[in-house]
């Protein structure tokens, strides 16, 4: 199936990595809704997240979780949302999104962002994640 985040995964294409381990991998949206819009993705190639296997959907939470948290700390916002979509890249993922008003929640709003601020808010949310900062 080799999708663009298949891609990712590879090294192939760069991203701005937040977190990554053996089964998932998370990176901030180049075209985010807000700032700090986070993409975590399993690695295992599976086009609709609700086909992936039991460890590995609960698991995609419980990865996401802490990095919730540091977006959180790192981007002004209410709280983090998190939105299930899956018809733009035919591999499983879901979006952390950090807002302060529901009408925010839409991909409509996702525009480009710098390549610097994308590396700000990239290096901000791993220091918080490594228990920096």
């Amino acid at each position: 199936m080799s999708t663009i985040f298949s891609k990712i995964i590879s090294g192939e294409i760069p991203c701005y990595k937040l977190a990554e381990d053996d089964r998932f991998l998370a990176f901030l949206d180049i075209r985010p809704v807000n700032p700090g819009h986070t993409l975590v993705i399993p690695k295992q190639e599976v086009d609709y997240l609700f086909d992936l296997e039991d460890d590995l959907l609960g698991g995609i939470l419980l990865f996401a979780r802490p990095i919730a948290r540091a977006l959180a700390e790192v981007v002004p916002c209410k709280k983090v949302g998190l939105m299930v979509a899956g018809l733009e890249v035919p591999h499983a993922h879901v979006h952390l999104i950090p807002f302060s008003a529901i009408p925010e929640l839409t991909f409509s709003r996702a525009s480009a962002m710098e390549p610097d601020r994308l590396e700000q808010i990239a290096a901000a949310v791993r220091a918080r994640l490594s228990g920096g900062e």
